[in-house]
């Protein structure tokens, strides 16, 4: 159950239904006012009376105001989610003090998560890109990247496929600085231990169609999260060549995911997916271009609800996205 939750709610029972309400700000925009910065703060615990209308007189007092708010409580469980955009006024109230004021909130309830992030303040997230041979989505990302639409710094592209330097990637890459890293893998050495310590500074990792499996030593080592595209809807096509084993079967709907990487292979906890039809009228040529277009936006899709704090632990093997 998803419940979009107006401020004027936020004093009604805990049970009342609440129907959806969206504010002036249709996303966090920096825009509305000279003064005034959005921010936004998720939160996940126990559900209990009150949580609902305690963040948001937290958030009041300070003289901000919110724009959107997001609440899942799951059917039959006693767990409460929640998601906000809001502004304030950072000489108001100081960046240091939102997270005191937020943090004081979650001890009272035992929060398992609580977080918030004021974009135009905080540092965005750093991350490294891993690929093989297929470029498609490394080639979106960076585009993205470089149009100010995906808000994350790369400091690094690793590859276990060498490319010639007068080809249009790298040569992308040197003019904005950033660095590829050849790391050349076979089945006996994936050389884990140089590909950690390229990575150690990140935020997070994107497989963007790395064709290697981590290890679950080289997760336990990372120990933040590694998010990966695959190449249908899972459970789907496994093995080489996925695209015609999926035209060879004659499908009329073909996919992609974007999931958490666990040590179980393509088992992670699934952020996005997305879905195309294809027909007879299809030949492999546009059915495999069909299929990258997918997992480039997926991808990309899934990093972007990343970054803006859209994506929650739900269960052992789900994901709240709001």
């Amino acid at each position: 159950m998803i419940r979009r939750i107006s401020q004027r709610a936020c004093g009604f029972a805990k049970n009342q239904f609440l129907k959806s309400s969206r504010f002036h700000g249709e996303s966090l925009d920096s825009s509305v006012s000279p003064v005034l910065i959005p921010g936004v703060h998720v939160f996940h615990c126990q559900d209990a009376v009150g949580i609902v209308a305690k963040l948001s007189d937290c958030i009041a007092a300070k003289g901000g105001n919110i724009l959107g708010y997001d609440v899942f409580v799951p059917e039959n469980k006693n767990v409460f989610y929640s998601r906000s955009e809001f502004i304030f006024d950072p000489v108001k109230w100081p960046r240091n003090q939102v997270d005191e004021d937020f943090q004081t909130i979650a001890q009272a309830y035992g929060a398992l998560n609580s977080v918030v992030r004021v974009p135009s303040i905080d540092p965005k997230y750093k991350i490294a890109l891993l690929l093989s041979k297929q470029d498609h989505c490394l080639v979106e990302m960076l585009h993205k990247w470089q149009d100010g639409k995906l808000p994350v710094d790369i400091t690094c592209v690793i590859s276990n496929h060498e490319r010639a330097s007068n080809t249009h990637i790298m040569r992308f890459l040197e003019r904005h600085g950033i660095p590829y890293h050849y790391v050349a893998t076979t089945k006996e050495n994936k050389r884990e231990d140089e590909i950690l310590e390229l990575v150690r500074d990140t935020d997070f990792l994107v497989l963007a169609r790395y064709m290697q499996i981590l290890s679950g030593n080289f997760l336990k080592g990372y120990g933040k999260d590694v998010i990966n595209i695959h190449h249908g809807l899972l459970p789907s096509f496994k093995g080489g060549n996925p695209a015609k084993q999926a035209f060879d079967a004659g499908v009329k709907l073909i996919g992609a995911t974007s999931h958490f990487v666990t040590e179980e292979l393509d088992s992670g906890p699934i952020i996005e997916q997305m879905v195309e039809s294809v027909s007879h009228r299809d030949n492999l040529r546009s059915f495999v271009q069909k299929s990258e277009d997918l997992e480039k936006k997926c991808l990309t899709k899934a990093i972007k609800s990343y970054c803006e704090l859209r994506v929650l632990p739900y269960g052992t093997n789900k994901t709240v996205v709001f």
